[in-house]
């Protein structure tokens, strides 16, 4: 938003640092547990802050519907009606992905134990501190704008006689409005109504929706055409610890013996008389004609 009041620059950053302190938590408690830190953790990260910034857009949404419901004019009704329609779709979403990921702990691949059990344990600390942290930031933040106070310095924003004389673009930056008048009402922002007049009733039309199937009919022909067309491309080398014996040993047979193609073998499936020399030398004539 343009106003130096109702602007939520600190709410969203507050909101990516619940992500981050759920990655340095679960990172902490990991190691100090003794789980093996591998290189594949690394990703864990970036799934942990999609989650976490995902959380904080329901959570920031269904604060501001709840502004505009009658009966939640204090604090209180409104963090109860917020966490009513917010913590349902939060806490699936984080159950669901806690369960996948701590499923994965069952493979035999360490590295992937590790990357599942760093991960699996960060969403669980995403959803505590979503919840708690984030939701009195939420709090805070309202009584900052409750208070007419500036994003930026919290110091109260209001007009004065020295301030009436001000450009129009001071005023916009530390008054709120270029009309010098503190603006402080719980307007809803421009893209929920696009979403609710324009893009929701587009949607609901009978021949957009056959569309839609049929668009979807087509992804979903194309999704599981280019699944039969996977092919393996994982650097085995990666799901080994970094202090593993078969990192050296990748490395040397990809420098020194990448040039040779694959191993080929060949397996004798039938009980045959070894001692026989006959025998011998047609396994020995198989051999050569295979090379």
């Amino acid at each position: 938003r343009l106003s130096c009041v109702r602007n939520n620059v600190w709410l969203a950053c507050c909101g990516v640092a619940s992500a981050g302190l759920a990655v340095l938590s679960s990172f902490g408690l990991m190691l100090f547990c003794g789980v093996p830190f591998v290189v594949t953790v690394a990703n864990a990260p970036f799934l942990i802050l999609g989650v976490g910034v995902d959380d904080m857009f329901i959570m920031i949404a269904s604060w501001e519907q709840s502004s505009r419901k009658k009966g939640n004019s204090d604090i209180k009704s409104r963090l109860a009606e917020t966490y009513s329609e917010a913590a349902l779709s939060v806490t699936i979403t984080t159950l669901t992905d806690v369960l996948a990921f701590f499923i994965g702990t069952w493979t035999t691949f360490l590295s992937v134990r590790s990357f599942c059990l760093y991960t699996g344990t960060a969403f669980v600390f995403c959803y505590i501190y979503t919840m708690t942290f984030f939701g009195a930031i939420i709090v805070l933040n309202h009584k900052r704008e409750q208070g007419n106070r500036h994003w930026l310095t919290c110091m109260p924003v209001g007009v004065d006689k020295d301030q009436a004389e001000e450009s129009c673009l001071y005023n916009v930056c530390c008054i709120g409005s270029c009309s010098r008048q503190s603006s402080q009402s719980e307007s809803e922002h421009p893209m929920s109504i696009f979403f609710k007049k324009y893009y929701g009733p587009f949607f609901t039309n009978k021949w957009i929706k056959l569309l839609v199937v049929l668009l979807y009919g087509v992804y979903l022909g194309g999704s599981i055409y280019g699944c039969t067309l996977i092919r393996e491309g994982i650097d085995l080398r990666n799901l080994a610890s970094d202090d593993s014996y078969i990192i050296p040993y990748y490395d040397d047979d990809n420098k020194y013996f990448s040039v040779y193609g694959p191993r080929v073998m060949v397996v004798i499936t039938e009980s045959v008389d070894y001692w026989n020399e006959t025998v011998r030398l047609g396994i020995e004539n198989c051999t050569q004609n295979l090379e």
